[in-house]
């Protein structure tokens, strides 16, 4: 079988009524893959995904079928798929990256600085990198083509981004999505809270099924897709240690001659990160 489509970091598979999402070790900075695999990195994925969407399929449905490859066919009864490839419902994807922040850092740190807004929402005066913010803010973007950059929009521009996709329901969808994307991030921040990480930001992916229902869809919660930090030792006041990608972004920033390639060390404590905040969340090792 060969895959229908390949991401930066996924490929997906036909498999008729349904999809077989498979995680690579794949890893990418600032949109472009970098020439290094980070071992077991997919699996983290997978499984973090799959521990997620089963703790909030009571907010609403996901798109999982299964992670046992046992369940999929033949094709995928292989070592390297084993542990990181999901079966999913088929969904209509919607065109928006639901993006939450519950805490000001990153992109949302310096347009603050600017002029005390995140993606035009004004923020009470005087936070510090890091804050928690008084309540998670919803600040969704246009999903963009691999190699362009996601553009982020206000909550209104999302109602007619989505208005012209599916004419008479844009602010029906906008206001679904905005809902859902807060109600998951306070559950699993909550959570997460508990288990020693604070979940600082991160984007969720919805679509429509075949009777029109709004499901959860991509992956959820996971190092690539959201910022993890550790609770033990936050301070607000300067940027924070995180169980994702920014060990590795950092590297490629202080060394920009990097030709998009890691270290092994970088590697290493990349992979440690990600098998940490697994172990962390989940309460198992990786198997």
């Amino acid at each position: 079988m060969k895959p229908i489509k390949e991401g930066k970091v996924r490929e997906i598979y036909d498999n008729g009524d349904s999809l077989i999402l498979v995680a690579t070790d794949r890893i990418s900075c600032f949109d472009v893959i970098l020439k290094n695999t980070i071992t077991k990195k997919g699996t983290v994925l997978t499984q973090m995904s799959k521990f997620w969407f089963d703790m909030t399929s009571d907010i609403l449905p996901n798109h999982m079928i299964t992670t046992d490859v046992n369940e999929m066919p033949e094709f995928f009864r292989q070592p390297q798929f084993d542990g990181n490839s999901m079966m999913c419902k088929k969904l209509q994807m919607l065109p928006v990256e639901c993006i939450v922040r519950g805490y000001i850092t990153g992109s949302g740190w310096a347009s603050y600085q600017k002029d005390g807004t995140v993606c035009g929402i004004r923020l009470p005066e005087g936070l510090k990198e890091s804050d928690k913010l008084p309540e998670p803010i919803y600040t969704p973007s246009t999903k963009a083509e691999i190699g362009d950059h996601d553009e982020n929009i206000s909550y209104e521009q999302s109602i007619e981004h989505l208005e012209k996709a599916f004419p008479g329901k844009g602010e029906e969808y906008a206001q679904k999505l905005r809902d859902y994307t807060i109600a998951l991030y306070k559950k699993c921040a909550d959570y997460a809270l508990s288990r020693g990480i604070i979940i600082a930001d991160t984007k969720f992916e919805f679509g429509l099924d075949e009777d029109g229902n709004i499901v959860l869809g991509d992956e959820m919660l996971t190092p690539d897709s959201s910022r993890f930090w550790p609770a033990d030792g936050y301070e607000p006041g300067h940027g924070q240690p995180s169980f994702d990608k920014q060990f590795a972004r950092d590297w490629l920033k202080a060394n920009p001659d990097n030709d998009w390639t890691l270290p092994e060390d970088i590697v290493e404590k990349t992979i440690d990160k990600y098998l940490q905040s697994y172990e962390m969340l989940t309460g198992k090792k990786l198997q």
